[in-house]
């Protein structure tokens, strides 16, 4: 019996992350195909099963926050704090020649509108491997627009590592409007949209106390 139990374990193991996944997926609620998205904006993204989900159009994209902020994108660069080196700087050029991921992720804003997007964005392991992302590092800041508009956010590095968070230049296969971010803006599966951060300038990789 044990020999069997270890055999099995051995046979299981590549397929734990899948498993998990299935089973996180059943304890959510299916959102089918033309669910009206107005029924969704005081539930929990998290709580969702969204496959099933039309992909709303960009120009029905309800928004928040500001949203007219003009960007030199010759000029714009992405920088990285924290990591191995001491600092690294992304055009945006170098931004959208990294691998890339993209998924269909749904943002609520609560009580005001959902919106469900097909995301499309730079994959996060590799931009951080390329900043030189430290091993005892626990969560990452995104910050922008620079100047008096400026938001931060916080988000586990471990959701950034499995592009569970990460950042979209692209959204329904356009390039992401400015009213929607131009040019990165973060994408944050299960969180609020208000954690949504638009117009990222800056990264910073930290050691939460």
């Amino acid at each position: 019996m044990g020999l069997l139990a270890t055999g099995m374990g051995l046979v299981l193991t590549p397929f734990l992350p899948s498993i998990r996944w299935a089973w996180g997926q059943t304890q959510r609620t299916i959102v089918y195909k033309g669910t009206d998205l107005k029924t969704l904006v005081n539930k929990h993204p998290e709580n969702l099963d969204t496959r099933h989900l039309n992909v709303t159009p960009v120009e029905d994209f309800g928004i928040m926050g500001l949203s007219d902020y003009e960007q030199d994108v010759d000029r714009w660069r992405l920088s990285v704090q924290g990591g191995a080196k001491t600092a690294t700087q992304f055009s945006y050029k170098e931004i959208r020649a990294f691998p890339s991921i993209e998924k269909e992720v749904l943002l609520i804003c609560p009580g005001f509108f959902a919106n469900h997007g097909r995301w499309k964005g730079v994959s996060m392991p590799a931009l951080l491997r390329e900043a030189g992302v430290k091993k005892d590092i626990t969560h990452v800041w995104f910050s922008g627009p620079e100047g008096r508009y400026e938001k931060v956010e916080q988000f586990p590095i471990k959701d950034v590592l499995s592009n569970k968070v990460f950042l979209a230049y692209s959204v329904n296969g356009k390039n992401l409007p400015v009213r929607n971010g131009f040019p990165l803006r973060i994408v944050a599966q299960d969180y609020y949209g208000y954690t949504w951060v638009k117009y990222v300038s800056e990264m910073k990789l930290i050691k939460a106390d």
